[in-house]
């Protein structure tokens, strides 16, 4: 590493270092330095479910991922169920949450962890991976917009074009009867406050992943749901689709009645336990978020305060331009 050479003394010796060395070590130090003391970011994926009447593909909810990802430095991924909008109707929901499973499982760059931000009916989807996905890997944190965790008292406003038509005819039906259960994915979490014993014998996803069945409650699933790092269920003030409203903080009627909303703290779900809410609640894991707005109609600025610290990379600061309101996608 150092090269010697004798001086005008004969028993004198001079250690003279070789520059052409000392460089690289110097570089060396210097990346040490540099490894130790500057944070690293560190990025966490996350995935996009998105609403009933919506795709992956259509302008809203690829924009949407797109600046989240943007903004977080975080990989993300839409996941798509079926042909997206069709399916997000009429496939139940048991069903597409196995299809999210095995998806989930199958992308490499989620087998360390990974955030969900879920969109209305997306959320149920999304919860069902936490709850239900045997073999899958974890999910760290799980931002809620719109999302009807409690159940809805009636089925959206769809309008009138054929999807709708046939969601109609279906609805004009017993609701929890076997057929519209097997054929209509909203009606998978329609509680009719006033109708619970059949709501409960009937419905064949809400009631399970709510842990609602008195003689049926799984510790697994409060386990699972119970290990996230932060829930945060952002609700919007003015949303005319989800009744009612407060379902995106777990708040509903009570049963036998639509007099009132209970707060989800009122909720037998959350004094009991029955998912975990009180437990995560408990330890300061959840966020109750209310924002302006019709159902998803969330600003930008909205976005980068309540949804992107959830998703980014350490260290991660950027201009995101306009901050307008913008309603960004077909779910409902």
């Amino acid at each position: 590493m150092y090269e010697s050479r004798t001086t005008s003394k004969p028993n004198s010796l001079t250690v003279t270092p070789n520059p052409s060395m000392a460089i690289p070590a110097l570089l060396r130090i210097v990346s040490i330095f540099v490894f130790l003391f500057i944070p690293v970011s560190c990025s966490v994926p996350f995935i996009v479910l998105h609403g009933f009447s919506d795709q992956c593909s259509n302008r809203g909810v690829s924009k949407f991922t797109q600046l989240l990802s943007n903004w977080s430095g975080s990989k993300a991924y839409c996941i798509e169920i079926g042909d997206g909008t069709w399916d997000s109707w009429f496939m139940p929901l048991l069903e597409q949450t196995q299809i999210v499973c095995d998806k989930v499982k199958k992308i490499e760059q989620l087998s360390d962890g990974y955030n969900i931000v879920g969109l209305s009916q997306g959320n149920l989807i999304g919860r069902g991976v936490v709850e239900f996905c045997d073999g899958g890997p974890p999910v760290k944190n799980f931002v809620s917009l719109a999302g009807p965790h409690a159940g809805i008292a009636s089925v959206p406003f769809c309008g009138s074009g054929l999807l709708c038509i046939i969601a109609d005819s279906l609805i004009k039906l017993e609701v929890y009867s076997e057929y519209v259960q097997d054929h209509l994915a909203p009606s998978n979490y329609i509680k009719i406050p006033t109708d619970i014993p059949a709501y409960l014998k009937g419905c064949k996803f809400l009631p399970k992943l709510n842990n609602e069945l008195p003689n049926n409650r799984n510790a697994t699933y409060k386990e699972r749901f119970s290990s996230l790092q932060n829930l945060v269920l952002i609700m919007f003030e003015q949303d005319k689709v989800l009744v009612p409203r407060e379902t995106s903080w777990f708040g509903y009627y009570p049963d036998g009645s639509f007099s009132e909303v209970l707060p989800a703290q009122q909720t037998a779900l959350y004094v009991e336990d029955w998912i975990g809410l009180k437990t995560l609640e408990d330890a300061g894991k959840v966020k109750y978020i209310s924002v302006p707005g019709r159902h998803l109609e969330i600003s930008k600025s909205d976005m980068m305060k309540y949804i992107v610290p959830y998703l980014e990379s350490a260290s991660r600061n950027e201009m995101i331009g306009d901050l307008s309101s913008y309603q960004w996608f077909s779910s409902i």
